[in-house]
């Protein structure tokens, strides 16, 4: 258990239920009312950020989150099979715990898991990948305001 006084940005508590991730946090203490921390926190399933007030001295449930770095191998049907990068021991995820960024994954990517013991809390995918534009639809004249340029 930890207590508002302990809150740092970038600590990951169990709140409601969910696993939340302190974005920002401030100390209040407004005259003559009883202090309070406003935080910032990110739902660590579906990124939704909000805004909550806890009492000061709340106790909340702290999550020791271990970060290791994975190496996307390759897709097998619908999962995704991944490398640690230290023990060479693959792993297969659901895309879900991906989302919408699976689409933008090449071979030999590396992607960061977040893991509560043996649960995987989170994926961090890159913020950045190279990749090439292979076909463009040819400029045809008439859709544009200024000259029609060479594809891609």
């Amino acid at each position: 258990m930890a207590t508002t006084s302990d809150f740092r940005p970038g600590m990951v508590i169990r709140w409601n239920n969910e696993l939340w991730t302190i974005v920002e946090f401030q100390h209040v203490n407004p005259g003559n009312w009883r202090a309070f921390v406003r935080t910032k926190l990110k739902n660590m399933k579906t990124g939704k950020v909000l805004e909550n007030r806890f009492r000061s001295g709340e106790a909340v449930d702290e999550v020791r989150v271990e970060r290791h770095q994975y190496q996307y191998l390759y897709r097998d049907g619908a999962d995704f099979v991944l490398m640690h990068n230290e023990t060479y021991e693959q792993i297969n995820i659901s895309p879900e715990l991906i989302g919408e960024g699976q689409q933008f994954l090449k071979e030999n990517t590396n992607i960061d898991l977040l893991l509560d013991g043996t649960q995987i809390v989170a994926v961090e995918l890159p913020l950045f990948v190279n990749l090439r534009v292979t076909y463009t639809e040819p400029g045809v004249k008439g859709d544009t305001a200024t000259n029609t340029l060479k594809p891609a």
